[in-house]
């Protein structure tokens, strides 16, 4: 089994075996439940619901790129069902450790010497044994305590064995998804790719780690480590190490008399200065990451997972709030659009109309009172109108989102009475700069009063006009599209059997074997009548709806 986890043709099959299995519940689900009731959707919900449970137990077991894969799509609710992403949201990237002497090996490997050279000491068993690499407590010879992480075994080897299979995964959802031909995948592909390529890379991990700790180094509050550059190689990172507790550790900070209300202040200052300025931020902001020393001191680690945004995003970010605060929604759309939020196709008029229809629900006032729970009623929201829309967020935005909802969700959990909007107010007056939040507005005004002012009235004329028939049709549209795309599915998979099938035969014939033949000749037999049956089903669904569609215009 353990030499099996390394091979090609094994990941292979279980990655895309999966993702097969999966689409064709999905379709047969579909297929066979045309009207949406209350116990249809239980039953839908059921369903993704053992998926991911699926997902996550085959991940767990298979490791490598399942792992960072369901963990990067647990981040993007633009893409999967919030019932799936719930279950993959507990996705521990965590594995069985890997014998010491593996982990000596690469050490004498990367510093071309004996251990003993440069270490006092280090611990045998990991503090830590993730997918990517195991961490080590050490002592250098000058007594500095360390944490050495150091890379696993073939992990890199596995990873790029694993984007053959993504690829393909990707490739099916493209063609017989309306899911794939809606979504930009060639573009989530790469993505996912140069996101896990720089997290393989622990040069650049290194890189993130120094960048940091010279930005911080200034501050009181906050202890970034230091990184031994000259013992760190492209499978090493050696660091210095922190001593405390992780920050939801609450009993901790009042043992040692440390302000929780002061804590959840420098937190707070650390990440929204990240997130409101152009430049780098720590996207895996999670408690394991975050402690908190007996001096008060907050220390952040673990740097591979950094995300980017530009000075044209934060720009647009600024008239994307102005949009919001002056109710012109035109702004808001235009601001989303050139940070590549919006994919060519989108329904530009519809979008427009379900945010705004989204932000006066909380119009009367709900938003003044913010907490966790009025938090997660807006991100629903705004995942509806993600899914229902053709928006796709780029993966700096994407990780933005979660590193954002990780910190509030852990600043409440340290502090639950803390307020974040007041924090915040401050803040954003800094943010736009000298002129105050009101003129940068009323600028803003200035630069849209030439816009025509019936353009409302004309859309709302236009929905009228529409009429209830074309709307009918539009609901109709979905079902007919997902059972076009049932049959593409049944016909693919009959002939890749039949295809299957014939290669068997031609093996059993080149080795000799009966048995193998046989089968072959049988698998072809089957799969290629059930070919032309599918066909023959999916050509006259085809005629049914082109007559449909002539009805209704």
């Amino acid at each position: 089994m353990k030499r099996l986890k390394y091979n090609l043709v094994y990941r292979f099959t279980i990655i895309v075996g999966m993702a097969i299995k999966f689409i064709w519940k999905i379709y047969f689900f579909h297929f066979r439940h045309s009207v949406w009731d209350y116990k249809t959707k239980e039953k839908w919900n059921h369903m993704l619901r053992k998926m991911g449970q699926e997902y996550r137990e085959k991940a767990e077991k298979l490791g490598g790129l399942l792992v960072k894969v369901g963990q990067f799509l647990s981040t993007r609710t633009d893409f999967l069902p919030d019932v799936f992403i719930r279950e993959i949201t507990g996705l521990v990237d965590r594995v069985p450790p890997m014998p010491f002497a593996y982990a000596k090996g690469v050490l004498e490997v990367e510093w071309k010497t004996d251990i003993s050279a440069h270490l006092q000491h280090i611990g045998e068993k990991p503090i830590a044994s993730a997918s990517i690499g195991e961490v080590y407590e050490g002592i250098l010879k000058d007594g500095s305590k360390v944490a050495i992480k150091v890379r696993r075994f073939r992990i890199d080897e596995v990873f790029h064995r694993d984007f053959i299979a993504l690829r393909m995964v990707f490739w099916i959802l493209k063609v017989f998804t309306s899911f794939g031909k809606r979504s930009d995948l060639n573009a989530l592909y790469k993505e996912i790719v140069f996101v896990m390529d720089r997290e393989l890379d622990f040069e650049q991990e290194l890189a993130f780690g120094k960048f940091f700790h010279e930005k911080y180094k200034d501050n009181p509050n906050i202890h970034i480590p230091y990184y031994y550059e000259q013992l760190s190689t492209s499978k090493v990172i050696v660091m210095e190490w922190i001593d405390g507790e992780k920050i939801t550790d609450t009993a901790f900070m009042k043992k040692h008399g440390i302000s929780i209300e002061e804590t959840s202040k420098i937190i707070f200052d650390f990440y929204l200065e990240q997130f409101l300025t152009a430049g780098k931020f720590h996207a895996d902001p999670h408690a394991g990451n975050i402690f908190i020393e007996k001096n008060g001191r907050v220390g952040i680690i673990d740097f591979g997972m950094v995300g980017e945004i530009s000075h044209a995003d934060i720009e647009q970010f600024k008239l994307l709030v102005q949009g919001f605060l002056i109710d012109n929604y035109d702004i808001v759309i235009d601001a989303l659009d050139k940070m590549n939020f919006i994919l060519p196709h989108a329904d530009r008029k519809k979008l427009k109309k379900m945010i705004e229809e989204t932000i006066d629900m909380y119009s009367d006032g709900s938003l003044k009172n913010l907490d966790a729970q009025a938090l997660e009623l807006i991100q629903e929201e705004v995942n509806t109108i993600v899914k229902d829309q053709a928006i796709q967020l780029p993966a700096d935005y994407a990780y933005l989102l979660r590193a954002i909802s990780i910190v509030v969700g852990l600043l409440y959990e340290i502090n639950p009475d803390i307020d974040i909007v007041q924090w915040m107010k401050p803040k954003i007056k800094d943010w736009f700069g000298r002129a105050s939040i009101a003129e940068s507005i009323a600028k803003q005004y200035a630069k849209n009063a030439a816009e025509p002012l019936l353009s409302y009235p004309r859309a709302f004329l236009t929905y009228l006009q529409s009429g209830e028939k074309n709307r009918q049709w539009d609901q109709e549209k979905h079902y007919q599209r997902m059972k076009h795309q049932y049959y593409l599915l049944l016909e693919f998979l009959s002939f890749m059997m039949a295809l299957g099938g014939v290669f068997l035969s031609v093996y059993g014939h080149h080795m000799e074997s009966k048995l193998f033949f046989y089968i072959g000749l049988s698998l072809f037999i089957l799969f290629f009548v059930n070919l032309i049956a599918v066909l023959f089903i999916h050509y006259r669904f085809i005629r049914k709806q082109k007559i449909r569609r002539d009805h209704y215009e």
